[in-house]
C-alpha cells in the first residue's frame, strides 16, 4: 500500500505544478495505459492493488507527472508485472 512520510507526502507522482520548469520540459513518456491494457487491468484495479490514489494514477496515465517516487514505481511494477522500461520511454529531442 502507499505510505506517507513524516512530512505528510504520500506515495505518488509529483503534481504537475510542483517543481515545474516550463523552460525545460521533460521528455519522459509514461505508457501506463498500454501496460494496463497488456495486463488486462483497469486503473481502478491498479489503485486497489497498490493503494495509490486514482488521482495520482491518472496523473501518470495522462502523462502529466513531473516525477515519480521509486516506491510508487515499485508498487506499479509489482502489481502489473511490468518493468520500468515498459512503463516509461524517452521522447526524442527536438
Amino acid at each position: 500500500m502507499a505510505s506517507s512520510d513524516p512530512r505528510g507526502r504520500s506515495d505518488g507522482p509529483v503534481s504537475p505544478d510542483e517543481n515545474a520548469s516550463p523552460a525545460t520540459p521533460h521528455r519522459i513518456a509514461c505508457h501506463l495505459d498500454a501496460v494496463l491494457a497488456t495486463h488486462n487491468m483497469t486503473l481502478t484495479e491498479l489503485s486497489a492493488r497498490t493503494g495509490i490514489t486514482m488521482a495520482n494514477l491518472s496523473i501518470l496515465k495522462n502523462d502529466r507527472a513531473k516525477a515519480i517516487r521509486f516506491t510508487t514505481l515499485t508498487l506499479i511494477c509489482d502489481a502489473t508485472g511490468a518493468t520500468p522500461q515498459e512503463l516509461f520511454s524517452i521522447r526524442p529531442a527536438r
